[in-house]
């Protein structure tokens, strides 16, 4: 492996506090050195990357994407997720567990990890399921399933419903030393919801998705949880008040913790006039007062994680009736231009607070800061990724490394794009905007 010296940029190490135009040297696969600029015998002929005008930040890491395998009948490979994580400046992420079979047991722990392993590109975490194949009826292995390597337990996709299952659950997980993410949604209050209730639901003639439904699941956590403090995460938040119950748990110093997803933060539930089945996301867009009580607890730092919930399906699952299409977003390609523009751009918080909800919280929510993730530390791994905070692009769907194509973006100009994603020193991604040179 080639070492690299990424020179000229500004470095960001929120973890770390570490803010300053620098050169950053990698070798043998991590970071080796940070300051400058380098000019001693160690950056001697080797590979340079130009970074001027250029932000490198630790790896990118995403706590939340399905990347569909091991169903069988899916485009989405984890290779393909993979790519297009890397192209997003994503260095690791983690699965969620609802596929088909679900990841409930140690052996389908370890064939996402050998999988990932075989992309040969961003890290590949996985969560385990939190019940029996995700039915909700019985709890899964959390305690195998961990010792396989699973960080997280949730059977995102669905409720855990069964308060009494819930609590052994949590506790379970808690013994663990994992943490439980909860898909917040009571299903008796959003059975035939396809968006956010309301006036435009009803002129639409589609069935209304109640915020309460996030915001009742929520709060019986948070009373559950109080006993026994398992560490807790609310997945994709999408209302004012769910924030609110997620700011008063913080308050009261309960292990509570809270994420936004780009189009949460970027687009209102009007991007479904017209039918658009590109915005059917589930919880669904919500109001402009939802869009700024999100960003009214990030700014006050009651929501610590950005996370994509990329969920890719394929064509024809999108290219029908609106109450009869699947929920779900692409987003790995494009979080990272939306959220420049919905929080730095639109002054919530700065860059640096920015990057520390993509870096340094998420690999402490999964442990993974453990292994050095989510930092840019001399001795630790090189997984570091650079990006142009001010080079404009348009977004287009057919280009994404994802197979997935429904995005409610496409046309959209944005700004902001990455320039190299590296894993452990070595380049998964590069743009054309500048190559190496030796």
């Amino acid at each position: 492996m080639a070492d690299l010296l990424i020179h000229g940029g500004r470095v960001i190490d929120p973890a770390g506090g570490f803010d300053q135009t620098a050169d950053l040297l990698i070798s043998d696969g991590v970071v080796a050195a940070i300051g400058g600029p380098a000019h001693d015998e160690r950056v001697d002929g080797v590979e340079r990357l130009d970074a001027e005008g250029c932000i490198v930040a630790p790896g990118l890491i995403d706590v939340h994407v399905h990347f569909r395998e091991p169903d069988p009948d899916h485009r989405e490979t984890i290779a393909a997720g993979c790519a297009a994580a890397a192209a997003g400046g994503f260095t690791s992420i983690c699965c969620m567990p609802n596929t088909r079979p679900p990841i409930d047991s140690p052996e389908l722990v370890d064939f996402v990890q050998r999988r990932g392993r075989l992309a040969r590109s961003t890290r590949v975490f996985t969560a385990g399921c939190a019940s029996e194949a995700r039915r909700g009826q019985r709890p899964a292995r959390i305690t195998a399933m961990s010792k396989a390597g699973a960080v997280a337990f949730t059977d995102d996709g669905d409720c855990v419903v069964d308060a009494g299952l819930m609590a052994g659950v949590l506790k379970t997980v808690r013994a663990a030393g994992r943490c439980f993410m909860q898909h917040c949604q009571e299903p008796a209050m959003t059975r035939g919801g396809s968006m956010n209730a309301g006036a435009l639901a009803t002129r639409l003639a589609l069935g209304g998705w109640p915020a309460e439904a996030e915001q009742v699941i929520l709060e019986r956590d948070v009373r559950l949880n109080r006993a026994i403090g398992c560490r807790y995460h609310a997945q994709h938040l999408s209302s004012r008040g769910s924030v609110e119950l997620v700011r008063q748990a913080r308050r009261e110093g309960q292990p509570v913790t809270a994420e936004a997803s780009p189009h949460h933060l970027s687009l209102t539930e009007h991007q479904c006039d017209g039918y658009d089945t590109a915005a059917k996301v589930n919880p669904p867009l919500r109001t402009a007062d939802d869009v700024a009580g999100l960003k009214d607890g990030i700014a006050d730092g009651t929501i610590t994680i950005l996370a994509t919930d990329h969920a890719p399906h394929p064509p024809q699952r999108k290219l029908v009736e609106f109450e009869e299409a699947a929920f779900g977003i692409v987003g790995l390609e494009t979080a990272l231009p939306l959220y420049l523009d919905a929080l730095v751009q639109d002054g919530v918080i700065d860059l640096a607070a920015m990057l520390a909800m993509m870096t340094c919280h998420p690999a402490h929510l999964l442990g993974i800061d453990r292994m050095g993730l989510g930092a840019l530390t001399v001795g630790g791994p090189a997984d570091v990724t650079v990006f142009d905070p001010q080079l404009e692009w348009i977004i287009r769907a057919g280009e994404f490394a994802s197979t997935g194509r429904h995005c409610p973006f496409e046309g959209r100009a944005v700004r902001g794009r990455t320039i190299a994603t590296i894993v452990a020193g070595r380049t998964v991604y590069l743009t054309t905007r500048e190559r190496m040179t030796t």
